[in-house]
């Protein structure tokens, strides 16, 4: 036995059987995503998206983790062209054919917490539209590549830059990564420390280890890294008008390798 040793700090981790209750949860969340995209249609409001979600996580047994969290209205947040996040579900927000749509969305199982996000088009996108949707899941796929055993927070902090930036490189143009935004420690609540940001140096912040879990959530942009809410006080948009895009998934670190908790049905 050892004293006077700290313990070193860890990105909060869960059990083997916890991860499955999790898995439970980020299931749901992953169907009501699938439903969603299959629903959204020129002429939808984004108010019936968000009842079909709803549908979906209640007929599995689950409750709506967005309904009514800090007074937030809706089971999805619907966030169209530019805007990136926290988008409020509504009647008079009709999509379109090109529309660029951001759906995310949560879901409580047995008391754990599952929340994934992804963008899609309506119809036919743009180039840069599609383009820019591409750069953000790579950006994401790239950061849960990074959630193994031994690393710091921020080194997947770090990845989900370098992914940015490999998509930028790919794509030869310069996508925005917006500022003060990020992922988040997730169980038995939705929003637990530590907060993950979407770039950065790496080395830094709580060690993962197996059992660890984090939503990796990047958000980028076509032209500016800066936003403002408005006036709703929920709603994100670019200041310049630009399209954004937002992926997200909820992962643990496994013996294994990461493990992805919010997949969505084919």
């Amino acid at each position: 036995m050892v004293f006077g040793r700290k313990h070193k700090k860890v990105v909060p981790f869960r059990t083997a059987g916890e991860l499955d209750a999790m898995t439970a949860a980020g299931a749901v969340v992953g169907r009501a995503l699938v439903a969603v995209r299959n629903a959204a249609k020129p002429g939808v409001s984004t108010l019936e998206l968000d009842e079909v979600a709803e549908q979906v996580i209640r007929e599995a047994g689950a409750i709506p983790s967005f309904k009514g969290y800090h007074g937030f209205p809706g089971s999805i947040c619907s966030s169209v062209n530019d805007r990136v996040v926290h988008g409020i579900p509504s009647t008079e927000d009709v999509l379109a054919e090109g529309d660029l749509v951001s759906i995310d969305c949560g879901a409580i199982l047995d008391g754990w917490h599952g929340d994934s996000a992804w963008t899609f088009g309506v119809g036919s996108l743009i180039e840069a539209d599609r383009l820019l949707s591409e750069a953000t899941k790579m950006s994401m796929e790239a950061g849960i590549a990074a959630m193994v055993a031994g690393n710091r927070l921020t080194d997947v902090s770090h990845a989900i830059e370098l992914g940015t930036r490999a998509a930028e490189a790919e794509h030869g143009r310069a996508y925005g990564i917006v500022d003060g935004y990020g992922g988040h420690a997730i169980g038995r609540e939705m929003h637990m420390d530590p907060f993950l940001p979407n770039e950065g140096k790496p080395g830094k912040g709580p060690t993962l280890v197996v059992g660890s879990v984090l939503a990796i959530e990047p958000m980028l942009t076509l032209g500016t890294t800066e936003t403002k809410t408005l006036e709703d006080d929920w709603t994100v948009v670019t200041t310049d008008g630009s399209r954004a895009a937002h992926w997200e998934h909820t992962v643990a670190v496994t013996e294994d390798g990461p493990r992805i908790l919010t997949l969505r049905p084919e």
